[in-house]
């Protein structure tokens, strides 16, 4: 199996890529769902963050309400580390487990981590990582528009990440998300074939 990371900062474009990798026979372990299955009620983070961000985040259902969890842990710096503390590890151990089951297949797996870092080549033995990258005004606009954020939320967000320069730096691979939807499609048929090859190459020195 191929195992390859990819990232790309909020309003990038990530998830797009991911689904159109998928249709071309890509397998996904997805950051996003497995955060969500890790603070589920019963899941490891979920005591954790209930105890250090109180009842408030409880929806009536007895899972995390994320919006409220969003709006007390990206206040400011400690909560937002504390929160990640929290949730990091879980998510990191889930997806470590997912690649591992895959691992004597023939796949090229699809590891989407938003906030992949130059540690996860090594915890989760990445082979490749692919960085979907668009100029943060154009992100801005997406969350406004396609994702009903309000601005405030939006650049806080963003704020909160790692940089543009330091997410392009771990790049192998950059796909450009300036464009419209026909751009992406040919970014990501150039990405596919640039994938496939490195898969070949893979199997040859297993």
């Amino acid at each position: 199996m191929l195992a390859v990371g990819l990232t790309g900062g909020i309003g990038s474009g990530k998830s797009a890529v991911a689904d159109l990798l998928v249709e071309r026979g890509a397998v996904l372990i997805d950051a996003d769902q497995v955060a969500r299955d890790v603070v589920a009620p019963g899941g490891p983070a979920y005591r954790p963050l209930v105890d250090r961000f109180g009842p408030g985040i409880v929806a009536p259902d007895g899972t995390i309400d994320r919006p409220a969890l969003a709006a007390v842990a990206f206040v400011d710096d400690e909560s937002r580390l504390a929160l990640n503390g929290i949730t990091h590890p879980a998510i990191g151990i889930a997806m470590i487990e997912a690649r591992d089951a895959l691992a004597d297949t023939d796949d090229i797996v699809i590891l989407a981590i938003p906030l992949l870092t130059a540690a996860h080549r090594d915890t989760v033995r990445l082979h490749k990582v692919v960085v979907v990258d668009c100029p943060t005004d154009i992100a801005l606009e997406r969350l406004l528009s396609q994702r009903g954020f309000a601005r405030a939320d939006a650049e806080a967000r963003i704020r909160a990440q790692i940089s543009r320069e330091e997410r392009l730096e771990e790049a192998d691979y950059v796909v450009d998300n300036s464009g419209d939807r026909a751009a992406l499609e040919a970014e990501v048929s150039r990405l596919w074939d640039w994938l496939v090859a490195a898969a070949a190459e893979q199997r040859a020195l297993a």
